[in-house]
């Protein structure tokens, strides 16, 4: 787009970071033991990062053939880094959870399999208007994350809550990058606001699929707990994602305008104070503030 001028992104760079932590052998699907449907839908939740990460990056890698602006580029090789560790990280533990008393989002994963194949033989524009609309989507949900630590991740699994935390901060680091890219490459007002709907809902579509994969293989779809506990969830999550997901929707909608929670730039300065090759300290879930971990005292990241 001629009208097209680049902005500084919101972070001073979108850092490549190991994902230097391990999952036990033993990761039980049920992470979060206080609520059932909450480990099940972000269990389905991950069942979909190896095949919308590689779809994202391999769309990115594309448009980079249409964008001129350097630093722009630039932006656009970090997040194609930071989401090809994502989706290796996220294969990691759906192997763990399959393994581990999960088996039945194997059939979840054959859907997406082609879902993500039909949608590859797209015509760039609505691929990039999907790409952006996901990422303007994962906004809210790390405000959402971040801002109901304690209720989302209290007394859960440090390895599981670790890994969606640091994901989500990262997913803050480049929230400016796929909306850039599509507002380069072509800027159409319309494609961009279907692709709000299109990357949101697809997503957490194929996420409540698997939730409702697993709550049925445990049979426990019908069971009146489960049902409370999901309408909880998805009320929760309405509540803190979807303002994010109107705003997208607006004709002057630009992501620069979501402010950074203060958690995630506490991480990103904690982790950046670490030396090379250090693992990565888990979250102490324990806590009833779930605090940034102590950078300091990375020895006993794994206990």
């Amino acid at each position: 787009m001629a009208s097209y001028e680049y902005q500084p992104k919101c972070v001073d760079e979108i850092v490549l970071r190991p994902f230097a932590f391990e999952f036990p052998d033993d990761l039980d699907p049920i992470w979060a033991p206080d609520n059932v449907s909450r480990s099940l839908l972000f269990n389905g939740f991950s069942i979909t990062m190896p095949y919308l990460e590689p779809f994202l990056v391999k769309t990115m890698r594309e448009a980079i053939e249409h964008v001129d602006d350097p630093n722009l580029i630039d932006d656009m090789r970090g997040f194609m880094g930071q989401e090809a560790n994502h989706y290796r990280c996220h294969r990691r533990m759906n192997e763990l959870l399959k393994q581990n008393g999960a088996p039945e989002l194997d059939a979840v994963e054959t859907k997406l399999k082609a879902s993500y194949e039909r949608l590859s033989t797209r015509s760039l524009r609505a691929r990039l208007a999907y790409s952006a609309g996901f990422e303007c989507m994962t906004n809210g949900f790390t405000t959402w994350f971040i801002r109901k630590r304690r209720a989302l991740f209290g007394n859960a699994s440090p390895h599981v809550a670790s890994f969606w935390l640091m994901h989500m901060v990262e997913e803050t680091e480049h929230k400016t990058v796929a909306f850039d890219a599509y507002m380069s490459a072509f800027g159409d007002f319309w494609p961009r606001f279907f692709g709000v709907f299109h990357g949101s809902f697809h997503v957490l579509g194929y996420g409540a699929l698997g939730m409702v994969a697993s709550l049925k293989a445990r049979r426990e779809l019908r069971r009146s707990a489960r049902a409370l506990e999901v309408v909880r969830l998805f009320a929760s999550m309405i509540a803190n994602v979807g303002p994010f997901m109107l705003r997208a929707l607006a004709p002057g909608h630009n992501p620069r305008r979501d402010e950074d929670p203060q958690w995630m730039r506490d991480w990103v300065a904690g982790y950046a104070a670490l030396p090379d090759g250090a693992l990565i300290p888990l979250l102490d879930t324990a806590h009833p503030d779930i605090p940034v971990p102590d950078f300091d005292r990375v020895e006993f990241a794994h206990g």
